[in-house]
């Protein structure tokens, strides 16, 4: 089983912007669920967003109208786009694959080593 590698993550002022990469398993993203998952210290990890192989999308409440998640089958790559980061945001992003419309981590495998995102106040 391939694991997928995220990137993108850095350091950003509130207010900014950055948008994460994952690169996933060629053989089966195209018919793959996936979604992003952050952890921040001390915390539970928590969902952020999910993206359906036909393309349809959720965010959790906290993040909607700010992140944007996207899929690329041609690259078997999945982003998320952040916008007017908060400090709240800061986290270990990870992505995963699991069933669209389940939020619980323990649905879903294939977990990267994540990718750091730290906002600053």
């Amino acid at each position: 089983q391939v694991q997928p590698v995220e990137s993108g993550g850095g350091l950003v002022q509130t207010g900014g912007s950055l948008r994460l990469s994952c690169a996933a398993s060629r053989r089966t993203f195209s018919v793959t669920n996936m979604a992003w998952f952050r952890q921040a210290p001390g915390k539970e990890r928590e969902f952020v967003a999910a993206i359906s192989v036909t393309g349809n999308t959720e965010y959790a409440d906290t993040v909607k109208g700010r992140f944007s998640i996207s899929r690329d089958n041609a690259k078997s790559s999945l982003y998320l786009e952040m916008n007017n980061l908060k400090p709240d945001d800061t986290a270990i992003y990870y992505c995963a694959r699991g069933p669209f419309g389940a939020r619980s981590q323990s649905y879903f495998d294939s977990w990267g080593q994540g990718t750091q995102v730290t906002v600053s106040s």
